[in-house]
């Protein structure tokens, strides 16, 4: 019997891929693809599984144009860069890699919002160019954090985890979610804001949403304007959750003190941005889950995904399980 043919949108070390040996065919694409390549395409008609990184959109028009289709394997916890609902109407599980890069991620946000808070970037520039001539009681003055407020927007695991970590350098937590966290709130001794509230008092932001067509946009003209003067905007989320343009504004014009992305819209970012020209922007290419063992894990975690559906078995982490109700 002939093993199932399956796309793996980019070239991934062997050993992360160990569990597919002799289980699959597999057919790769480049290791920095950002759209499908016309390798790929050729043996869309042919495909039982897809493995995917969240940099390359599946959509209707790439579905209809795989009939053996059986399951869809994202090597992210984010699945929108997939049409999920299409997926679910033809019964196709999709799979994801939930939890594991929780812990990285919140490392991550406080590593930028740590960066961001006492000017690293331009404490560093300066340095080397020659412009640190004498310690300087005013010079590359940060900001505090013990005492100043957080305010996280998205208290999923993440956000718990960043909250979790921002108590240990004396944050107080605001937060924004779908409903108030009871549980949190008596353990980290957060405090639950409407999105207006926690804008305007927060001495820091963090984004930590999924982006939905509620969250597309939410830092937008308005919210920056709201913002502290000395206020820090965190996004470790997804680019689209903050409004490009205005943000460029904000930071030019000083309406905040200063921005941290692991993301941005569009991503990656042009290297001619004028994002890139602020000093008070520091941008890094989507490393929240950049650790040799987390990005390990996620593909395993989507190698499981992925012989489950092959094999017909429920997939272990499935976004959409109602694709097994009968």
């Amino acid at each position: 019997m002939s093993l199932p043919l399956v796309l793996l949108t980019h070239t991934l070390p062997p050993d992360w891929l160990a569990s597919l040996d002799g289980r699959i065919c597999a057919v790769s694409g480049p290791v920095d693809a950002t759209s499908l390549t016309p390798h790929l395409e050729t043996h869309l008609s042919e495909a039982e599984g897809l493995f995917c990184l969240l940099t390359i959109p599946m959509r209707k028009e790439l579905l209809d144009r795989m009939p053996r289709l059986r399951v869809v394997c994202n090597m992210a916890v984010g699945v929108d860069n997939v049409d999920v609902a299409e997926c679910t109407r033809r019964g196709i599980p999709v799979g994801n890699t939930p939890d594991i890069l929780t812990a990285a991620t919140a490392d991550l946000t406080m590593a930028l919002l740590l960066a961001a808070a006492r000017r690293l970037p331009e404490a560093a520039q300066d340095a080397r160019a020659g412009r640190w001539k004498t310690w300087s009681p005013t010079g590359w003055l940060g900001a505090d954090l013990r005492g100043a407020t957080l305010g996280i927007v998205g208290m999923g695991k993440i956000g718990r985890a960043v909250a979790e970590r921002a108590r240990g350098f004396g944050l107080r937590i605001v937060y924004i979610d779908t409903s108030p966290r009871q549980d949190i709130e008596a353990e980290l001794g957060s405090t639950f804001l409407s999105l207006d509230e926690l804008i305007r008092q927060s001495d820091f932001i963090s984004l930590h949403c999924p982006l939905t067509s509620d969250t597309r946009g939410l830092i937008n003209e308005f919210a920056l304007r709201k913002m502290k003067p000395t206020a820090v905007l965190v996004n470790a989320a997804r680019g689209p959750v903050v409004d490009t343009v205005a943000l460029v504004r904000a930071l030019s014009e000083g309406w905040i003190a200063a921005a941290a992305l692991d993301v941005t819209d569009p991503e990656p970012l042009p290297s001619d941005h004028p994002l890139y020209s602020l000093p008070n922007c520091l941008i890094v290419p989507h490393i929240g889950s950049a650790t040799r063992g987390t990005r390990r894990r996620m593909a395993e975690m989507a190698c499981e995904n992925l012989l489950a559906g092959l094999e017909g078995r429920r997939l272990p982490y499935c976004v959409n399980p109602e694709v097994y109700k009968t």
